[in-house]
């Protein structure tokens, strides 16, 4: 496995700076919380969302569901990002419209965040909630996230996570958007005063440094503005994990930045929703 090293070369915190280059960042999270409000008030009207259901002890072990109109033909989960330090589901119910028009169940958890936690124990939030959502809807599940939560779901298809046999059979298709796979150069990072992670924990929870499993298809989709570390990152696992998983591939959507790559999970036609839910 090759070191990491930290170089004056790079400057690591700009690399992952993704706010400071996209016009209107700083409003983005309040106009996704007016959306995400608006489709939880329609969903709970039309009794089609169980909200804020504990799959653990603490208080941001718990996620959403919610459900489309007629019967489901399966499992959605959507992990949101933030560094692993910020956010929680709430702010992302929107991105279910596109799956929940196509007949899908969707599953949004919160988890427990740095620097409460460490982040084997944030990945082990994603395990148990995708175990728990897949006990409450029936049928093939799709696993999708963004940036962090890019990272959290890829995890689960490295061999040393412990997802049951059961869960893996119904996996059929996994799409990371903007992830990061190797969470090295976060030690160089001032972030990592929330994540507090060293050189064992983030090799040990970086995708790229492990095996996966076989078996599942691996979309990693990423827009093709972003800044070059998240496309360097993608680039990345795809190298690595392509020989063990034939079904490993790199989308570079073009024009689509950091957050606007998001958008397209509320459309229903999209590219990238039809890549998440394509047939098997």
């Amino acid at each position: 496995m090759p070191e990491f090293s930290n170089t004056a070369f790079i400057d690591w915190p700009d690399a992952f700076e993704n706010g400071a280059y996209i016009p209107g960042a700083a409003e983005m999270p309040a106009q996704w919380a007016r959306d995400s409000q608006a489709l939880r008030d329609q969903l709970s009207a039309a009794g089609r969302l169980d909200a804020d259901i504990a799959y653990g002890s603490d208080v941001r072990q718990c996620l959403d569901i919610a459900r489309p109109e007629g019967q489901s033909q399966g499992l959605v989960v959507i992990v949101h990002g933030g560094y692993w330090h910020k956010f929680d589901k709430s702010l992302w119910t929107f991105l279910a419209r596109g799956c929940l028009a196509r007949g899908w169940s969707v599953a949004l958890p919160s988890y427990r965040l740095a620097p409460s936690v460490a982040m084997a124990e944030i990945t082990q939030d994603i395990v148990d909630a995708v175990t728990f959502a897949s006990q409450r809807v029936e049928g093939p599940i799709r696993l999708t996230g963004h940036s962090a939560g890019g990272h959290l779901v890829t995890r689960m298809l490295n061999e040393d996570v412990p997802l049951a046999s059961s869960i893996l059979q119904r996996m059929v298709q996994v799409v990371p958007i903007s992830g990061i796979y190797d969470l090295r150069p976060l030690l160089a990072h001032p972030m990592n005063e929330a994540l507090r992670l060293d050189m064992d924990q983030a090799t040990a929870e970086s995708p790229a440094l492990h095996a996966p499993r076989t078996g599942t298809p691996l979309t990693l989709w990423v827009g093709a503005e972003e800044r070059p570390e998240f496309l360097r990152q993608t680039r990345l696992l795809c190298e690595r994990w392509s020989a063990q998983l034939p079904d490993t591939r790199g989308i570079y959507e073009p024009g689509k930045n950091h957050f606007s790559v998001i958008d397209a999970l509320a459309e229903t036609d999209s590219p990238l929703t039809e890549c998440l839910l394509q047939s098997v």
